[in-house]
């Protein structure tokens, strides 16, 4: 899913709400007396790994206050699901370009030694042929043992990650994050109440879809070199016949027309049309995570954009190389999703599974944590002053 930004071996920050949890790998252990000290000193570590069509990122990060705090961090673009939609099955020099990434995953795990992680695969994997193949290779070169998760699953974790970004006094959200593969919507309706605890966000999801379609597979369907006018509306309506399917749909529709409700984008797309709102000169995270775009905001930029030849797309700080050919496909997908669900504000996102398995994981953890009775604990304090 998401595709956020940071260079290889950058520490991305922040936080976000709770999803549900599924069985977790175990951490790889060696002897380091310094981290192990570091440990009981600061609190235990986390690990969460993302494996989707276009990337490869994790994070690694400790508990602080009701957030955590980034220790370490990686993110490359290995177009893992490059060429899937012709084939059905992984492409062996992607799958190789992963293998070389998830080595310095695992190299930064053993070095950190988290106390719990997840490590989970998306879209590619769950569709290719021999994506389980895959994943065993996986273990057996490098050590990890990855996780293919299902669409739902993905759709509450981007929720859990994304949920402390939805404005207080809104009745309603819809989320979506743009991915390589596949791209996930997840409507929040806070009308009968919002949960108290931000790990329990996704408990308010009304309705998902997974929609079988992302900026990859748009790309290679469509060619996002050369894009025109007429090829980039062809991109819309195709991604607008996968919205039919929405449950919900009309009523979602008729909850924006009565009800503050807006729209919530966590994806390369989304932050890079921040970027170039923004005019920044490189990415800055800082920025960009919890921006508001109006809807003229994003037609502006939109419109800059497709009017952009691809080799001013490659020039560019906020798009480069890597993603000139898939920003456009993306803004498809996103104005299929304004075309069906106006509203006037979007806020963007630069956070998405990897945070929402933090929390999760952190928010499992103090909930099996015995409480202590507040009068115990008052009288402890009294001792200790």
């Amino acid at each position: 899913m998401g595709s956020e930004r940071p260079p290889d071996g950058t520490n991305p920050s922040p936080p976000g709400p709770s999803g549900q949890q599924a069985p977790l790998a175990q951490a790889p252990r060696r002897n380091n007396r310094q981290e192990r000290g570091r440990r009981r000193a600061h609190g235990p570590l986390y690990a969460a790994l993302d494996l989707g069509t276009n990337n490869c990122r994790l994070l690694i990060a400790r508990p602080e206050s009701r957030n955590f705090r980034v220790i370490d961090g990686f993110t490359r673009i290995v177009r893992l699901g490059e060429g899937l939609s012709q084939t059905g099955r992984l492409d062996d020099a992607a799958m190789q370009r992963t293998i070389d990434a998830l080595r310095q995953c695992a190299n930064k795990l053993n070095q950190h030694e988290p106390a719990s992680m997840r490590l989970i695969a998306t879209e590619a994997c769950r569709s290719a042929t021999n994506g389980a193949e895959f994943i065993a290779r996986v273990e057996a070169e490098v050590g990890l043992q990855l996780e293919i998760i299902d669409r739902q699953t993905e759709a509450q974790l981007a929720v859990t990650g994304c949920a402390d970004l939805v404005e207080p006094e809104a009745d309603g959200a819809l989320l979506f994050d743009i991915g390589g593969g596949s791209s996930e919507l997840a409507w929040l309706d806070f009308r009968g109440g919002r949960p108290k605890r931000r790990g329990r966000m996704s408990a308010s999801i009304r309705s998902w879809q997974s929609l079988p379609v992302g900026v990859v597979s748009i790309a290679e369907r469509f060619d996002g070199v050369n894009v025109t006018p007429e090829s980039f509306e062809a991109m819309v309506d195709y991604v607008r016949e996968q919205l039919f399917h929405f449950r919900g749909r009309n009523k979602l529709r008729r909850m924006i027309d009565e009800h503050p409700v807006h729209l919530l984008g966590t994806s390369g797309t989304v932050t890079t049309l921040a970027g170039l709102h923004l005019g920044l000169e490189r990415y800055e995270r800082a920025k960009v995570d919890g921006l508001w775009l109006t809807s003229d905001d994003i037609d502006n930029t939109m419109r800059v954009l497709l009017k952009m030849p691809f080799e001013r797309r490659v020039a560019n700080p906020c798009i480069g190389r890597d993603r000139a050919d898939l920003v456009i496909p993306g803004c498809a997908i996103f104005e299929a999703i304004r075309r069906e669900w106006p509203t006037d504000r979007v806020r963007v996102a630069d956070r998405g599974l990897r945070e929402g398995i933090l929390i999760s994981l952190m928010d499992a953890d103090r909930a099996a944590k015995p409480r202590v009775p507040r009068h115990i604990r008052r009288r402890a304090q009294q001792g200790q002053a």
